[in-house]
């Protein structure tokens, strides 16, 4: 007989891969939806059909949980945003911001309170977006200064657009007064004109 839930339900066979993946997947749903703190492992347990005692041997604490989600999240951004390095500059920043707002807007709830929620306070979680924000610079850094090492002003002026970028796109999932479109060619012509490239 199949190990059943705690809701009596018979659990479904998955590979580890696959199990873990499913449980991240419920994980950036549920956080998505509401804060950190009103997550609860047995809401994940019970949606997954495992026992909690499986959900623990994959993830033994909820903080482990949710940095795990967003770390699972943060690479999933990257992957989308990766740009075509034999475009010009301008175009490759277009292309990355469109590909960035297409995931704003899919993982709305999550976006919000990924960065102005209850879980940048968890430990690991800061760590995580640091991380994330710092691969994003270095691939813009890379763009802009192909040649060489870019120069520390550049370096946080990039990390300065990236933040505004983020600013940008909690105020248009709130108040929804541009476009997606115009949204996306106000980042980029921001950038453009700090660097003082031709748009």
């Amino acid at each position: 007989m199949a190990p059943s839930t705690s809701s009596g339900k018979p659990r479904s066979r998955l590979s580890t891969a696959e199990r873990r993946e499913q449980l991240l997947r419920i994980g950036a749903r549920l956080f998505a939806e509401r804060p950190y703190d009103d997550v609860w492992i047995e809401q994940v347990a019970d949606i997954a059909e495992v026992s909690r005692g499986l959900l623990y041997h994959y993830f033994p604490t909820k903080r482990d949980f949710v940095t795990e989600v967003i770390k699972a999240q943060g690479e999933r951004l990257l992957e989308m945003t990766k740009s075509d390095p034999t475009l010009p500059l301008a175009e490759q920043l277009t292309a990355g911001l469109d590909a960035y707002l297409r995931y704003v807007e899919a993982n709305e709830d999550g976006y919000r309170a990924l960065h102005s929620g209850t879980s940048i306070a968890v430990d690991g979680v800061r760590e995580v977006l640091d991380n994330n924000f710092a691969e994003q610079g270095r691939r813009i850094l890379e763009v802009l200064c192909p040649d060489g090492d870019p120069p520390e002003a550049l370096r946080v002026l990039v990390r300065g657009w990236l933040a505004f970028v983020v600013a940008v796109c909690l105020d248009w999932l709130k108040c929804r007064s541009l476009t997606r479109d115009q949204i996306r060619d106000l980042c980029a012509k921001a950038l453009l004109d700090l660097v003082d490239v031709p748009t």
